[in-house]
C-alpha cells in the first residue's frame, strides 16, 4: 500500500532529525576530543613540576629555579580589581538600561555600541588603555592601569547578560510590588535583582574568565615579561600568569615548555575555582526563587 503524503513528509522531518542530532554530537565530541588531549598535554608536561618552590619562587633564567609567585600575586591583584569594578559598574548600567532608561534614540544608540563592543578584539581595548589610564591619567604602567583596561574589555559582556537576565524577570513581580507600596528602587533591590541574580552570575562567570586569560591589552598598557618582585601597591609594576606562560612557551629549552605546562595548571586552578564560587552563588539565589 503507498504511503500517504502526510508518512512521507514524517519519515523526511524524521531524517533530518537524525542527520542534525549526528552533526550537532559530532561537532560536541570534536570539543570535547580536543579538551580531554590538551588536558592530557599540560598534566604529563606540567604535573611533575607542580610543587611548593615552583608556586613561591620567582621568575628565573633557569627553568629549574623559576616559579611563578611574582606572575601568580600580580593576577590575583588583577581579578580583584576587576571583578568588583566590572559586576558594579556592568550591573548598575544594565539596571539603567532596563529600568530607567526611556525607549528613545539615545538609548538606543547605546544599546547598539554596547552590543558592537562586545565582540571588538582584545588589543583595541589595550590600545585605548594605553592612551586613557597610562598616558592620560598617568597611571602609567602599573596594575591600576591593567586592570581599568580588563574592566573596560568585560563590561560588554556583563551588561549584556546583566540586562538579558533582568529583562526576563516576569512583569508581575514588578506589578505586585509597586501593588504592595515598593517604589522602584524598592521593587529592583528587592524583587528585580534577586530574580535576575543567576543570569547575572552567569555573565560575570563568562567574563571574568575571559578577563583572567586575556594577554594582548596587558602587554599593550606595560605588563611585564620578567619581573622579580610583586606587586606591592596599585602602582606598582605587574606581571600576570598568561604573560608568563607565554614567555616561557616561547623559549627553545624543554623545561620551560614543563613548566609553562604547570602555570597553566595554576591558571586553570584558579578559574575553575572563581567559577566555582559563582555557581555556587548562582544556585543559592536559584533556591531562593
Amino acid at each position: 500500500m503507498a504511503r500517504s503524503k502526510e508518512d512521507l513528509r514524517i519519515a523526511a522531518r524524521k531524517r533530518k532529525n537524525a542527520v542534525f542530532h549526528g552533526l550537532f554530537l559530532a561537532s560536541t565530541l570534536i570539543g570535547v576530543v580536543a579538551l580531554v588531549m590538551l588536558l592530557y598535554q599540560v598534566l604529563s608536561q606540567g604535573l611533575g613540576w607542580l610543587n611548593w618552590d615552583f608556586l613561591t619562587n620567582n621568575s628565573s633564567r633557569r627553568p629549574e629555579r623559576s616559579g611563578i609567585y611574582t606572575a601568580l600575586i600580580g593576577t590575583l591583584w588583577l581579578m580583584a580589581i576587576t571583578a568588583p569594578l566590572t559586576f558594579i559598574i556592568g550591573v548598575g548600567s544594565a539596571i539603567y538600561l532596563e529600568e530607567y532608561a526611556k525607549d528613545t534614540k539615545l538609548s538606543r544608540l547605546i544599546q547598539t555600541n554596547i552590543s558592537n563592543l562586545a565582540g571588538v578584539p582584545s588589543i583595541v581595548y589595550g590600545i585605548l588603555g594605553l592612551t586613557i589610564f597610562v598616558r592620560v591619567f598617568a597611571f602609567g604602567q602599573s596594575i591600576l592601569s591593567g586592570a581599568l583596561t580588563m574592566t573596560l574589555l568585560v563590561l560588554p559582556v556583563i551588561i549584556v547578560a546583566a540586562q538579558e537576565a533582568i529583562k526576563a524577570v516576569p512583569g508581575s513581580l514588578r506589578h505586585a510590588s509597586f501593588a504592595l507600596g515598593a517604589n522602584r528602587w524598592q521593587t529592583i533591590v528587592r524583587v528585580v535583582l534577586p530574580s535576575a541574580m543567576p543570569g547575572i552570575l552567569t555573565g560575570s562567570i563568562l567574563s571574568l574568565s575571559r578577563a583572567i586569560g586575556e594577554t594582548a591589552p596587558l602587554i599593550v598598557v606595560g605588563a611585564a615579561a620578567f619581573i622579580v618582585r610583586p606587586p606591592e601597591h596599585l602602582l606598582s609594576q605587574f606581571t600576570v600568569l598568561p604573560i608568563q606562560i607565554y614567555t616561557w612557551s616561547s623559549q627553545p629549552q624543554a623545561a620551560f615548555q614543563n613548566i609553562s605546562a604547570a602555570a597553566i595548571l595554576v591558571l586553570l586552578i584558579i578559574l575553575l575555582g572563581m567559577n566555582a564560587a559563582a555557581i555556587i552563588l548562582r544556585n543559592k539565589f536559584q533556591k531562593r526563587l
